[in-house]
Formats: structure tokens, C-alpha cells, sequence
């Protein structure tokens, strides 16, 4: 539920700072004191509609945060999503912030951390619901109306089986779409990787032969250069001419000579021993030299091969492949499709009779879903006609509506057809009423009285407390169009509706008003040229005047009648508990 609430420069606000608690929250007002204010605050909160308008004359920004406290069916919903972000702290508690810069900028915060609204939309839808007076209403949502039915009827366990199979189906179609796409085009498809893996196959590629058939081709082709240059240095170190001594010898009587001066003067023995290990690398060197000149290989047809091979496997890697590793991945991957393809014929057939027994599996469980929605339907409908009789819509009819779709891939049913199916089963279920004697069945979202909206909104809420999840309900002028005996009413109904959820409600009916558990008193006023909004918890006197103020001003008559309300509605509530 909502614990703190904190506003600053948003619209006629300067700043707010709530202490929020459970039950029945009241807030009453003169029109335009900014008690709707408030509540569009909350809208913006949980991802609402932010615009630079918002922001208070002369201020930069305005800004609202709400700490949630999570302790219900929310609390799990919400620490998934927190934990997915990366955002959880406190597992008890989360808060939301939302800042509008005066150019239009807005920023979310989970936390104190920047997210998207996307996130805020996401967290607020399970955290608050709110009911204004034109912003969209929850329960007129056809696409809600099927979970709602399906928590009101309890089968939580039947439609979790039920699912699993029609996850298990649907990995069980995806392959046999794949299969039989790939068999569909089966002939060209097999032609084609035939060809590929032939051509990759015969090349029989080795990883790194490229880079030693470089090394080879620049031997092959740069033969006569790499013999000169071999010989030269052979002549040089060891073979010696008719100009000069060959170096191998003059090294080795410079080693002799040092030799011998060591063994006179001892101090000298490391440079005698550097001057043999120089004479034992040239003779090291000379050797791998004259290897060398024997490998040195003056072969044309190879040097031709090899620039057939370096071509071929240029072309491979070009087609299949930027190195030889990622041609021999690609052949791998059309044997093992060339393969998939040749025994697509037979793992179809086995699918398919897998595909026949899992549906029927499914229609079965499909059906026990829709038979226990349409016995809850029924009860749904009679509680809630009774909630309406009591907000004196007596003639007031409810009822559930439920569809299917014809589908030639569907679920089988008994009689032979085939329906359409998703996670849920096959039923397409709407909420219809009929507010008037004489009025068929018709959609929620087609009803054109906001009385009887407000009100079918509250029997909706009381009848499904049970199943509704979100803590925190927000009823803005609910009374629309409600008149003084049926303020008692709805004023009870909310309060019950408050021992399971934390309850907002923007009022001008002080018959409603005197169930509050909580009474905060807005008012707008005017200093120094600029207009303020202040909101007081009433309590006791305050409260007694506030309520004599909504009957039409405060007076003896009002003051007494203020009173009654409340020993009345403290009386009602009483007998409830």
C-alpha cells in the first residue's frame, strides 16, 4: 500500500507531505481545491500522462514520490520485476519517484536508480487501480474480465496444468511448422546442400593450412633469390675466395690466439670462452645453411599447386565463411539440415500423432476450465446483482458472456468442431449488465450513466475483493451522479472494501465521508497573489464541522445531522465486524 506521499510544485501544490495508512481514505474539498490534484499526482507516479503543464508557475520542476510498502499478493509480483531490473533493496518497501522539468523533460526513478516509465507503468499496475472519473477504468477492459473470473473461481491449479501441456504442444507445432516448411521446399533445399557439402567436404580443409600453404607459395616462388642469398652468406662464413679468408676460419684462429692468451693471463679466460661458443655459432650456422640450401626446392608444378589450393579455399571462405573454421562449421551444419530434411517424412508423422493426442489431452482440460468459469460465472453474477440491489439498482441485471472461436487447427470438441485456443483455453469471456428493467445484456464499456458506472464499479470491487490483487484502489468522485440515500451505502461498501485493500476516495457526499478511516480536508488558498493547496487529517471537532460544512454550511441543524452520520456509520461498521 501507499505509506508516504511527497509533492512539490505540481500544479496548484507547493508541497505535500502524506503519512498514509490503511482502511478508507477520504478526501473532501471545495471544487477546485485540488483534491483530484492529488490523485492526478498518483496517476503520474505509476507512469501516468506527464506534462510540462503540471509544473507550478515559477517552479523548474515538479516532482512526486511515493514509498510503497509491499506485504500482500503484490510483493512477490513486484520483487520479480525489482529483481529482473536489478533494483531491489528493501524486499518490504519500493519507491517510485517522477520529476517534469518545465520544458517538458520528464525522469522515473525505482529507488533512486532512473528507469523507463515503461517500468513505472509496469510496477504502479500492481501496486494501485485507479477509477477517475474519464481515465480508463480497469474493469471495463474486456481483455481483464477472464483473469478476473478465473481468481474469483479459484482455479489456479487445473489452468496451471493446463498451461504446461500448451507450452509442451507448442515447442511440439514450432518443430512441426520448421519441418514441414523445410519439406516443402525440400527439393531445392536438397539439391542445394548436397552441393555446398560436396564442395566443402572434397576440399577436406584443414585449420591453419592456409597460412603454411602462404609461407610455401613465397619459398616456391622466391627459389632462385633464396638460394643466391643462402650461397652468399655460405661463401662468406665458410667456403671463403681468392679475395678473402672465409669468416668460420678467421674466427677460429682469433679463438686460438685468445686461447693461448688466457692461459698466460687467466683474468682473461670469459673472453676466450665467448670467442669459442662465436666460432661454435658460425659452425651451427653454416650447418642450418647448408640444410637449408638442400630444402630450397626450384618446382614450378608445385608452386602451380599451390595457387590452386590458396584459390580454392579464397573461394570457400569467401561463400561459406570468412576463415577455413567457419566453412568447415557451415558444411557441418548443411549435413546436419540435409539430414533433418531426409528424415523430415518420418519425424512429421510422429509429431503429428503427438500433436492428436496432446490436443486431446487439452480439450479435455479446456473444458473443465470452461465448466468451472461458467458455474462461478453464475454466482459471480447473483453476488454481484445482490451488491447492486443494495446501491438501489434492484432491477439491475448482471451476466458473463462467453465466446468461441471456430478454428480448423483448433481443440476438438464434443461435437466435432474445433475451437480456438491459447493459454487460457478457448473461452472469450466479457462482463455484460443491463442497469434498466426492459434493457438487454450490453457491454460495461457501452453503459452511459455515470451513477450507475460508479456504482456497478463498486459492486464489481466488493464481489471481487477476493480476487483483485492490486492494494491500493483510487476512487475519484464515485459518487457521481449518487444521491443522499445511497450515500450510506456506498459509503459502507467502501469501507468493507477497505479491510482488504487501502481504499482513496474523493467525495462530496457526507454520507460517504463518514465511513472514512482516514479524513483529510483539502483547501485551496490564496497568499501573496499565489494560490496554495493545504490538506489536515480531520479528527473529532474538525471532522464534525467538515462533515456540517458538505450538508450545506454549518449550523445547529447540519452540526446535529453531521453527527448522526457518524454514530450511524460508526454503528454499521460495528455490526460488520
Amino acid at each position: 500500500m501507499l505509506n508516504e506521499l511527497h509533492i512539490q510544485n505540481f500544479a496548484i501544490i507547493d508541497k505535500l507531505n502524506l503519512k498514509l495508512g490503511p482502511g478508507l481514505i477520504i478526501l473532501t474539498g471545495e471544487t477546485g481545491a485540488g483534491k483530484s490534484i492529488i490523485l492526478d499526482a498518483v496517476e503520474m507516479l505509476v507512469g501516468g500522462r506527464a506534462d510540462a503543464a503540471m509544473v507550478r508557475a515559477e517552479a523548474e520542476n515538479a516532482f512526486v514520490e511515493g514509498v510503497f510498502q509491499l506485504k500482500g499478493p503484490e510483493k512477490e509480483a513486484v520483487q520479480l520485476i525489482l529483481k529482473r531490473e536489478d533494483l531491489l533493496d528493501d524486499p518490504n518497501y519500493v519507491t517510485l519517484t517522477r520529476e517534469i522539468r518545465r520544458e517538458g523533460r520528464s525522469t522515473a526513478r525505482v529507488n533512486g536508480r532512473t528507469a523507463g516509465v515503461s517500468l513505472l507503468k509496469e510496477i504502479g499496475a500492481a501496486l494501485i487501480d485507479i477509477h477517475g472519473q474519464s481515465e480508463h477504468l480497469s474493469l471495463l477492459d474486456p481483455r481483464a474480465h477472464l483473469g478476473l473470473l478465473d481468481r474469483y473461481a479459484d482455479i489456479s491449479k487445473p489452468l496451471s496444468e493446463y498451461r504446461q501441456l500448451y507450452q509442451k504442444l507448442s515447442i511440439f507445432r514450432r518443430e512441426l511448422n520448421d519441418l514441414r516448411a523445410a519439406q516443402a521446399d525440400a527439393d531445392r533445399r536438397l539439391e542445394m546442400l548436397t552441393f555446398q557439402i560436396g564442395e566443402i567436404e572434397s576440399a577436406k580443409l584443414k585449420p591453419g593450412e592456409e597460412d603454411d600453404l602462404r609461407k610455401e607459395r613465397d619459398r616456391l616462388a622466391n627459389a632462385e633469390s633464396l638460394a643466391q642469398y643462402a650461397q652468399h652468406a655460405l661463401e662468406v662464413l665458410d667456403e671463403g675466395s681468392q679475395e678473402s679468408v672465409a669468416a668460420s676460419d678467421l674466427i677460429s684462429q682469433a679463438a686460438q690466439a685468445l686461447a693461448a692468451l688466457a692461459k698466460i693471463d687467466r683474468a682473461q679466460e670469459d673472453l676466450a670462452n665467448q670467442a669459442s661458443v662465436l666460432e661454435d655459432t658460425v659452425a651451427d650456422v653454416v650447418r642450418s645453411l647448408r640444410d637449408y640450401l638442400d630444402e630450397i626446392e626450384f618446382n614450378p608444378k608445385r608452386l602451380d599447386e599451390v595457387e590452386e589450393r590458396l584459390n580454392l579455399i579464397h573461394n570457400l571462405t569467401r561463400k561459406y565463411g570468412g576463415n577455413i573454421p567457419s566453412v568447415i562449421a557451415f558444411g557441418a551444419d548443411a549435413r546436419k539440415q540435409l539430414e533433418n530434411i531426409s528424415n523430415a517424412g518420418e519425424r512429421i508423422s510422429v509429431l503429428e500423432a503427438e500433436e492428436s493426442k496432446l490436443l486431446q489431452v487439452l480439450s479435455k482440460q479446456a473444458q473443465t476450465l470452461s465448466d468451472k468459469r461458467k458455474s462461478s460465472a453464475e454466482k459471480l453474477g447473483k453476488g454481484i446483482e445482490i451488491e447492486l440491489d443494495d446501491l438501489k439498482m434492484a432491477a439491475a441485471r448482471f451476466g458473463v458472456d462467453f465466446q468461441t472461436k471456430p478454428d480448423p487447427n483448433g481443440i476438438p470438441v464434443a461435437d466435432g468442431a474445433r475451437l480456438a485456443f491459447d493459454q487460457n483455453g478457448y473461452d472469450r469471456v466479457e462482463f455484460l449488465v443491463a442497469p434498466n428493467p426492459g434493457e438487454g445484456l450490453k457491454p460495461l464499456a457501452r453503459i452511459a450513466s455515470g451513477g450507475e458506472t460508479s456504482r456497478l464499479m463498486l459492486a464489481l470491487k466488493n464481489i471481487l475483493a477476493r480476487a483483485d490483487e492490486i492494494p491500493s484502489l483510487i476512487f475519484d468522485e464515485i459518487d457521481q451522479g449518487i444521491g443522499g440515500r445511497v450515500g450510506l451505502v456506498v459509503g459502507y461498501k467502501l469501507w468493507h472494501l477497505g479491510r482488504n485493500h487501502q481504499v482513496f476516495c474523493v467525495t462530496h457526499l457526507p454520507q460517504l465521508a463518514a465511513f472514512g478511516d482516514e479524513h483529510y480536508q483539502v483547501q485551496k488558498l490564496i497568499q501573496g497573489n499565489r494560490t496554495l493547496t493545504r490538506v489536515e487529517r480531520l479528527t473529532g471537532e474538525p471532522q464534525l464541522i467538515e462533515l456540517s460544512q458538505m450538508l450545506g454550511g454549518v449550523g445547529e441543524g447540519t452540526l446535529r445531522s453531521a453527527h448522526e452520520l457518524m454514530q450511524t456509520a460508526r454503528q454499521m461498521t460495528k455490526n460488520a465486524k
